[in-house]
C-alpha cells in the first residue's frame, strides 16, 4: 500500500507538503491522481485505513494503522472514529483495536453481485478447474495487486486454497499477465507507481515475450516454491474492463510441461469466450 506521508498532513483538510515530502515530489515522482485538484485526500486516507485489513488480519490498533499508512496517529484516530460511526469499522473496547464492519461487506458483495463478467465466467472456470484439477481464479487490478473476484478449486490436493478477495502480488502469473497485456507506456507508469510491489524487470520482460509468443504468462515456483501457474489477460465482452484468468497448483499436479501445453490452451480458449473480440 502506498503510504500517505507524502500527501497533505496532518489536518484532514490538508496543507501543502513541505520538507522531504515536497522534495520527493519535486524530484520527478510519477504524477498520480493525488496531484489533481479533484482528488479528496481525506477520503483517500480513510480508504487506506480500510485497505489495511487484508485477509488474515483480524484487528488493528491506531499505532498499527499509523505504521501501515504512514499517517500521524492523531489523523488515524479521527479517521477510525468516523469509519466506526459510519459502520465501516467496529471498535473493540477490550483491546482498543478495530476490525472491519458490516458496511465493508455490503460494499464488497454489492460489487460482486453486479459484476457481469464474474457470472459469465463461472461455468467456464468450473470446467477448467474440473479438467485440470487446479485452482482457477478470475482477477482484476487493484492499486498495487490483483484481487480475486472468483476462485474455483478443482482438487482436494490443493493445500493452498485462496478465496475471493485474496490479493495476489504483481509477481504472480496473474499479475505478470495483467502487466504484459498493457500498452508499454501504461505498463511503465504503473510499474513506477508500484515501486517495491513491482516484479523484477526481467520477469516483466519475460512475461511480455511469453504473452506475445504463447498468449499466456507463467510463474513456475517463483511466487511460492512448488507452486506453478499460468494466466491470460483479456478485455471483457461485458465492457467492464481488463481481467485475468489463471490456473495454478502444486508442481506435482500441474508440472511445467502440462501448464505450457494443455492448460495454456484451455486458458486461452476460456479467455477468448469471455473477451470482447473488438478489443
Amino acid at each position: 500500500m502506498q503510504p500517505f506521508s507524502d500527501f497533505p498532513s496532518d489536518d484532514l483538510a490538508g496543507a501543502a507538503p513541505s520538507g522531504p515530502a515536497r522534495r520527493k515530489r519535486d524530484a520527478g515522482a510519477v504524477a498520480g491522481p493525488a496531484s489533481r485538484p479533484e482528488f479528496v485526500t481525506a477520503l483517500a486516507r480513510g480508504l487506506a485505513l480500510l485497505r489495511c485489513f487484508q485477509p488474515g488480519v483480524r484487528t488493528l490498533g491506531n499505532l498499527e494503522l499509523a505504521r501501515q499508512t504512514g499517517l500521524p496517529k492523531a489523523t488515524v484516530s479521527r479517521l477510525a472514529y468516523t469509519l466506526t460511526e459510519l459502520g465501516y469499522l467496529r471498535y473493540h473496547a477490550d483491546t482498543g483495536k478495530y476490525s472491519p464492519g458490516y458496511g465493508v461487506l455490503a460494499l464488497g458483495f454489492g460489487l460482486l453481485a453486479g459484476l457481469e463478467v464474474r457470472e459469465l465466467a463461472k461455468g467456464a472456470m468450473a470446467r477448467l478447474a474440473r479438467e485440470t484439477g487446479g485452482a482457477v481464479a478470475l482477477g482484476a487490478f487493484d492499486g498495487d495487486a490483483m484481487v480475486y473476484l472468483e476462485a474455483i478449486h478443482g482438487s482436494s490436493a490443493l493445500y493452498l486454497r485462496l478465496p475471493v478477495g485474496y490479493r495476489a502480488s504483481l509477481g504472480t502469473a496473474m499479475g505478470r499477465a495483467y502487466l504484459a497485456g498493457l500498452p508499454a507506456a501504461q505498463r511503465e507508469v504503473l510499474l513506477q507507481r508500484a515501486g517495491a510491489a513491482a516484479p523484477p524487470s526481467d520477469a516483466v520482460r519475460r512475461a511480455v515475450d511469453e504473452l506475445a509468443a504463447e498468449g499466456c504468462c507463467y510463474a513456475m515456483g517463483e511466487w511460492q516454491a512448488g507452486i506453478n501457474a499460468a494466466a491470460v489477460p483479456f478485455t471483457s465482452v461485458t465492457g467492464e474492463g481488463r481481467f485475468v484468468i489463471s490456473c495454478g497448483g502444486p508442481a506435482t499436479l500441474l508440472p511445467e510441461a502440462a501448464l505450457r501445453g494443455e492448460v495454456a490452451r484451455m486458458l486461452r480458449r476460456t479467455a477468448a469466450q469471455l473477451a470482447d473480440p473488438a478489443a
